[in-house]
C-alpha cells in the first residue's frame, strides 16, 4: 500500500471503471430482468442469472482480446452472452428481446456515495471513465449517471478490451496524463491488475468484501467505497 500522502502530491488525475464500479450493475441489471423473468415463467432467482449473464461477457470479451483478431463490439458480445444463458435457462426468446436486455445497461445507475464522492475529487484531479463499453453506449449512459468526467474513454479507441496494455496507454494518451500520475479505479481485481502491470497507480473499491488475492500487482489502496476514496485522496 503506498501512503495516502504521497499518492496525494503525485496523482494528478483518476480513471474509473464504468460498469460495477461507476454504476451498479449487479443490482440494476437485476431489477431490470426480474419482470421479464416473470413473464417468461423462469422461476430461477434474478440475480443468479445476472451473475452468469456477466460471467459470460467477461468471459468471451476475454477471449476476444487473447484472440486478437480485431475487437467485437461490447453490445455484440452482451447479445451473445444473454442468448447463451437464456439458451442455458431453457428460455425462449427472440432477437428484439436479447437487444431489449443488453440495451439496460445504458440505463445503469451509479451507486449512492459515487456522484458526492467525485464532486469532491474533481476539486484537485481530472476524472475520466475507461470503459469496455462500445462509444455510444457510454454516451447514452451519461444522462442516467448525471455526473460530467474529463474523458469518457471506449477501449475502441485501443482495438482491445481490459485489461488489455494497450487500453490503458490508450487512456494515458487521451488523457494527457503520464502514466504514474494516473490513480485506476475499479471493483474488480482483473482491471487493477491489468492497471497496475501497465505502470497506473490503483485503488481496489472492495463493496464486496472480498480478498484481492495473490499478485505482484497489488493495489497502492483498498476502500470500502467512493466516500472513503474521496476522504483519502482530498
Amino acid at each position: 500500500m503506498e501512503p495516502p500522502e504521497i499518492l496525494k502530491r503525485e496523482i494528478a488525475a483518476l480513471a474509473f471503471d464504468q460498469y460495477g464500479t461507476i454504476v451498479d450493475m449487479q443490482s440494476g441489471l437485476t431489477e431490470a430482468v426480474r419482470p421479464f423473468l416473470k413473464d417468461k415463467g423462469w422461476d430461477g432467482e434474478p440475480h443468479r442469472f445476472v451473475t452468469w449473464w456477466r460471467r459470460t461477457h467477461f468471459e468471451n470479451s476475454m477471449i476476444d482480446a487473447l484472440c486478437d483478431r480485431g475487437h467485437t463490439p461490447y453490445r455484440q458480445i452482451g447479445h451473445r452472452a444473454v442468448s447463451h444463458v437464456m439458451d442455458r435457462c431453457g428460455i425462449s426468446y427472440g432477437q428484439d428481446e436479447v437487444r431489449w436486455l443488453v440495451s439496460q445497461i445504458e440505463k445503469l445507475k451509479p451507486f449512492p456515495d459515487v456522484l458526492v464522492a467525485l464532486e469532491r475529487l474533481r476539486s484537485r484531479y481530472g476524472l475520466a471513465i475507461l470503459s469496455n463499453g462500445d462509444r455510444d453506449m457510454l454516451e447514452t449512459a451519461k444522462p442516467h449517471i448525471g455526473f460530467d468526467f474529463d474523458h469518457v474513454i471506449s477501449v475502441q479507441e485501443a482495438g482491445y478490451f481490459k485489461p488489455h496494455w494497450k487500453t490503458y496507454a490508450t487512456a494515458a494518451e487521451i488523457m494527457g496524463v503520464d502514466r504514474s500520475s494516473i490513480l485506476f479505479v475499479a471493483n474488480h481485481a482483473f482491471d487493477c491488475i491489468g492497471a497496475k502491470s501497465f505502470g497506473m497507480r490503483t485503488a481496489f473499491v472492495d463493496r464486496r468484501k472480498r480478498p484481492f488475492g495473490e499478485t505482484p500487482h497489488q493495489p497502492d489502496i483498498i476502500v470500502a467505497d467512493f466516500e472513503e476514496l474521496a476522504a483519502i485522496l482530498t
